[in-house]
């Protein structure tokens, strides 16, 4: 993430709005705000973005009306859309309509970091993740520790880049099921099954641990 990336958060609910601005601008974005989807759109024209936070209930236009002349007129930038409305149809209609990814609130601002920095990766190409001597290759598909190299499954691989893209974070079970298997509810133990299968890859006898299991929290990727 480069400092002064520009985020706009489209949002009615001025104290929501303000808190993740300035969680947002202490961690060096530039951010404005808009209080409804009229002014959101005029303000796209103005900031050009290079992220948007945009609330589906609005005032004026709502968050899907602004989805929609955003991409109809050829606007790709990425958008986060946020609800109140945990439900399937929601999130089903805003990614047909064109967004990024979804969020439902109450949000936890971690997340929302996190994401926002993952669709900033695909903007500006992949890149190398390290934690400790463990480094992976987004772009290769190549993981190794130290000059070991580790082949993982698909599902093996997709939950290690989502932790070193979160490394230092504790993450719940239900964190790693919804973003690793994108499911909402299920038997979290799969979460614990494949832990296990990245700790007998990653965390060889001899070497220090970095796969870490946090007590009534969930699981952290962190050299210490």
């Amino acid at each position: 993430m480069r400092p002064g990336t520009r985020v706009l958060i489209v949002e009615d609910d001025h104290s929501i709005a303000r808190v993740v601005q300035l969680q947002l601008e202490h961690r060096g974005f530039s951010v404005r705000c808009c209080h409804d989807g009229i002014s959101g759109l005029e303000e796209v024209s103005k900031f050009k973005p290079e992220v948007i936070v945009l609330d589906i209930m609005l005032p004026r236009l709502d968050g899907v009306g602004v989805l929609k002349r955003l991409r109809s007129t050829g606007i790709g930038v990425p958008i986060i859309m946020l609800t109140a409305r945990d439900t399937p149809i929601d999130k089903i209609h805003s990614l047909d309509h064109g967004a990024d990814d979804y969020l439902s609130k109450p949000y936890d601002m971690g997340e929302l970091m996190a994401r926002i920095r993952a669709l900033l990766r695909r903007i500006e190409g992949e890149e190398i993740l390290r934690v400790a001597d463990l480094e992976i290759d987004t772009a290769a598909h190549i993981v190794r520790r130290g000059e070991r190299r580790i082949e993982l499954t698909a599902r093996e691989y997709e939950l290690l880049v989502f932790m070193a893209h979160n490394a230092r974070r504790a993450l719940s079970r239900d964190l790693l099921l919804s973003r690793v298997w994108e499911l909402d509810f299920g038997a979290t133990n799969v979460v614990d099954v494949y832990i296990g299968y990245l700790r007998k890859k990653i965390d060889l006898p001899g070497e220090k641990r970095l796969i870490h299991t946090v007590r009534g929290a969930g699981y952290a990727l962190r050299s210490d």
